[in-house]
């Protein structure tokens, strides 16, 4: 794995991240307040990661396309 770091100021190099921080801000934390560490843990381990489909993975979840990876045999 290759960490992507950039210039300062460059708003590509966090994309994904930011794309992840405001779906747990707009779909998790704004309607629970106050739930604080155990509500994300939730979000992301129960929603997430498991029904939420994302664009990037053809409208399928995390958690489906790493089964499908790891399930799949390796190449010689």
């Amino acid at each position: 794995m290759r960490r992507s770091v950039g210039r300062t100021g460059v708003c590509w190099d966090d994309a994904m991240a930011e794309s992840f921080f405001s779906a747990i801000k707009n779909e998790s934390l704004h309607h629970h307040p106050g739930q604080g560490e155990s509500q994300v843990i939730r979000y992301i381990e129960g929603f997430y990661n498991r029904r939420r489909l994302h664009s990037a993975l053809a409208c399928r979840p995390p958690l489906e396309v790493l089964d499908e990876v790891l399930s799949t045999p390796a190449a010689a």
